[in-house]
């Protein structure tokens, strides 16, 4: 690439004066970038927000984070998925509670629970000026169309080569800001299916624009088909209390309430649907169907829970999406016929 310095100097004064006002932005606590970078995994921004803001609010270090319940760690988190970050940050917030300090070299930060290379370089670079060069989706992306590269993204060789292309452009005295700029350059001119070209900074410096590639770029691995599942959800009350269990074996959602299915209540009496939604998780897509129901033997391991209780356990996904879905099937029926004039 020509004139690098150049390219840095125009990426860096875009950033400057169009970067999104974002909470996690403006601080150097390494605890709060943490959460804000394992939040942000596989979540968008907007979601992130209220998350990040209540979490630290409840867990405002790593203390208190290391020794709360884990139940009210999921609960915070309930809603975000992809519970194991959640744990992940629980344990490696008492590692950090033990050594006294956040760690401050990158091989140390990287050794805590739930983080990996890019999250230790976005640690790493924006809490301590470090230069180690981040590498997401949005940064490849990026980067694939600089250079007009066509290699598989998702091929291990290539995210070794973009990692080595990362850390030659990235500024080494400003690594902090460059890092966020070209992640923001990603999340929001250089997008997937439309890139901005003509609102790029650095369009100057990129070979897919100039020969027309860009929207081929990147090139990622075929993805597997999605699986469709259907699936029936039971809301069963009675005297004001609901019908939950809780996941106590070894799965991503250990620790978490939820409604019962028809397949764990074989002799429940559901009736009609009230109402139904779709959930994605990985390459599953399921539709779910929401009933209410009545059963008369409740076998062990399920609980009768007051419905204002919910607010504070850890509930999953789709059991607030299903009590939602019967909330409004119930505003509906309830709701008074409008009045009209006759005249």
């Amino acid at each position: 690439m020509q004139s690098l310095s150049a390219f840095r100097k125009a990426l860096l004064g875009w950033y400057e004066r169009h970067k999104r006002d974002l909470p996690w932005r403006g601080t150097r606590n390494a605890y709060h970038i943490w959460v804000s970078e394992i939040m942000l995994q596989q979540t968008r921004v907007a979601a992130v927000i209220p998350y990040y803001e209540r979490f630290l609010a409840r867990f405002p270090d790593p203390p208190s984070l290391a020794a709360a319940p884990e139940a009210d760690v999921l609960a915070a988190w309930a809603g975000l998925g992809y519970y194991s970050r959640a744990r992940n940050l629980q344990r490696a917030a008492a590692a950090v509670t033990g050594a006294g300090e956040f760690p401050r070299a990158f091989d140390e930060i990287r050794a805590l629970a739930g983080v990996g290379d890019y999250t230790a370089a976005a640690i790493a670079s924006i809490a301590f000026d470090l230069p180690h060069a981040v590498l997401d989706g949005n940064v490849m992306r990026v980067l694939s169309r600089l250079d007009n590269d066509f290699s598989d993204i998702a091929a291990g060789k290539t995210r070794r080569r973009f990692q080595q292309r990362a850390q030659q452009l990235l500024h080494p005295s400003q690594p902090a800001a460059y890092n966020q700029a070209i992640m923001e350059l990603g999340a929001t001119v250089c997008l997937p299916k439309d890139p901005q070209c003509l609102l790029c900074p650095v369009s100057g410096w990129c070979e897919a624009r100039r020969l027309g590639t860009q929207p081929r770029l990147p090139v990622k691995g075929r993805r597997q088909a999605s699986l469709k599942v259907e699936r029936a959800v039971l809301i069963i009350e009675r005297n004001g209390r609901l019908l939950v269990w809780l996941r106590n074996h070894d799965s991503k959602l250990k620790g978490f309430y939820e409604l019962p299915e028809l397949e764990h209540l074989p002799s429940a009496r559901p009736g009609p649907p009230v109402g139904e939604f779709r959930h994605s998780i990985t390459n599953h897509q399921y539709r779910f169907t929401v009933h209410r129901a009545t059963v008369k033997d409740v076998p062990e391991g399920f609980l009768w829970i007051a419905k204002a209780d919910l607010s504070r356990l850890p509930v999953s996904t789709t059991t607030r999406k299903a009590l939602a879905c019967a909330a409004g099937s119930d505003s509906r029926v309830t709701k008074p016929p409008s009045r009209t004039n006759p005249d």
